[in-house]
């Protein structure tokens, strides 16, 4: 089990190359978190949920993803509660404070996708969250030590030299566990190592005395991890971007439950195209091209907050200036005439006015859509897929003028003038010819060349060698099977 000393400290992306890593070998490896948090979620084959971490983990080791893999996965939709999604499916809504009493009941839950993604494996890596050094949220707890102990798995804790203090943050961390979870230890991960390494053997003995752990090695940084989808809002404007005079320019208001923001990767990741990651208190660039207002975990408190911001007067005035704007799933339902949530499904019951640039209204339910979705963009004809994530159901005159066809059905929304779009499929910039397509109608561009998918595979393939030639893989996997 890889554990950290704090959040974002590198446990996803390591999960994800030992996993490539391991499979290399001829390994049958599964990843495995038993507690997540996160907005950025996947969907599975049959239809259930999990933490897009772990969906990246399972193509690192060549799967499928499946809900076993991440069995508890908490959406945050206000700044104390969340909700609770368990083996994919959602279990309902609550608060920080309830949670805590509720993860005892989930442990059955926890133990059992473990089990059963555990038949005919020889690997499971294990994805701890936070840190276990929390200790006023040890009581029950079911993501770090809580899990280890009643599963009985060695842990590896890992440290991210990058942010300083790292000595302090592991010795810190084996100071606050007990003398069993202290026992549980196999090791640690020193991460995100810039410089020369040696530099850093003074670091290494000091935490080996104090703690008694040995040192699985010390990870480099590796700068290409910016192209793959990350887990967590942290992570949010940390890809590389184009810049210069000539690139596309694509704007992105960071709502306060955003959601599903690795859509905008394949742009990022695009050479001729910078993507502007707008905080609160910024406003829209007068610049930008292009306006994409992406999902949101609460569509209706996140619509509210757009215009605190005052982004629905830039939208407006970016639309004046001949921009075009893009909503997805959460996104999308805002660029619509009205959002009502009668039964407080994504927080307090509520209704109010959308923007108005689709002729398009949502009314949130209880019903959630959970699918696998691919077909073709009308306008181009070219091929799409993703995946469908969202509550509610949005009708209007707008639906006549669909974006996309998927299957037997339309989808989206797109205004008269072709100025405006929005629809619920997330994941559908990875296809090479629509986001061509798409990119196109903002300014006339050449192929990039860049196969998103294919550079995936590649990165995901670049950071497993990493993690071979600077981790002794070998003793790891020794102590996996001792236990």
């Amino acid at each position: 089990m890889l554990q950290g000393t704090g959040s974002d400290v590198g446990k996803s992306l390591l999960a994800a190359g030992l996993g490539r890593a391991y499979s290399r070998r001829g390994l049958r490896v599964r990843p495995f978190k038993p507690q997540n948090m996160s907005n950025n979620a996947a969907v599975t084959a049959d239809g259930g949920e999990i933490g897009r971490a772990q969906a990246l983990q399972a193509r690192a080791c060549g799967l499928a993803p499946s809900v076993d893999m991440n069995p508890v996965l908490l959406k945050p939709q206000c700044d104390v509660g969340a909700q609770v999604i368990v083996q994919g499916r959602v279990r309902g809504n609550a608060q920080a404070r309830e949670y805590q009493n509720l993860r005892r009941e989930l442990l059955p839950s926890v133990l059992e996708s473990f089990q059963r993604l555990s038949e005919g494996a020889d690997l499971i890596l294990v994805e701890g969250a936070g840190s276990p050094a929390e200790v006023n949220l040890r009581d029950g707890d079911i993501a770090n030590m809580g899990f280890a102990e009643a599963a009985q798995v060695p842990v590896v804790l890992i440290g991210d030299i990058d942010r300083g203090g790292v000595i302090a943050s592991i010795v810190g961390t084996h100071i606050l566990l007990s003398e069993a979870e202290r026992a549980r230890l196999a090791g640690t991960i020193i991460n995100k190592f810039r410089g020369d390494v040696s530099l850093f053997d003074g670091g290494l003995e000091v935490i080996g005395r104090k703690t008694g752990l040995e040192c699985f090695g010390v990870v480099p940084y590796f700068p290409a991890a910016r192209r793959l989808p990350a887990e967590d809002a942290l992570a949010i404007g940390c890809a590389e971007s184009a810049s210069g005079g000539s690139a596309i320019r694509i704007a992105v208001p960071v709502v306060s439950r955003i959601a599903n923001f690795d859509d905008l990767d394949p742009l990022t990741a695009e050479p001729d195209v910078a993507v502007d990651f707008v905080r609160p208190g910024e406003a829209l660039p007068g610049t930008a091209d292009l306006v994409v207002l992406p999902g949101s975990k609460a569509a209706l408190a996140d619509l509210a907050f757009l215009r605190a911001q005052g982004w629905d007067l830039d939208i407006k005035a970016h639309l004046r200036r001949g921009g075009l704007v893009l909503g997805l799933c959460g996104g999308y339902q805002m660029l619509g005439r009205a959002i009502r949530d009668p039964l407080g499904v994504e927080g307090d019951p509520g209704e109010a006015p959308g923007l108005g640039l689709l002729e398009v209204a949502t009314e949130l339910t209880s019903d959630k859509t959970l699918a696998p979705a691919e077909g073709e963009e009308i306008l181009s004809g070219a091929a799409v897929r993703g995946y469908e994530m969202h509550v509610g159901a949005t009708a209007g005159p707008g639906l006549e003028h669909p974006m996309l066809r998927l299957g037997g059905r339309t989808e989206g929304a797109v205004s008269a003038d072709g100025r405006v779009y929005g629809c619920y499929l997330h994941g559908l910039f990875a296809a090479d010819g629509f986001r061509h397509a798409f990119l196109n109608r903002i300014r006339e561009r050449g192929e990039s060349g860049l196969a998103y998918e294919v550079e995936v595979e590649r990165t995901l393939d670049g950071l497993a060698e990493h993690l071979e030639a600077h981790l002794d893989l070998d003793r790891l996997l020794e102590v996996a099977r001792a236990s």
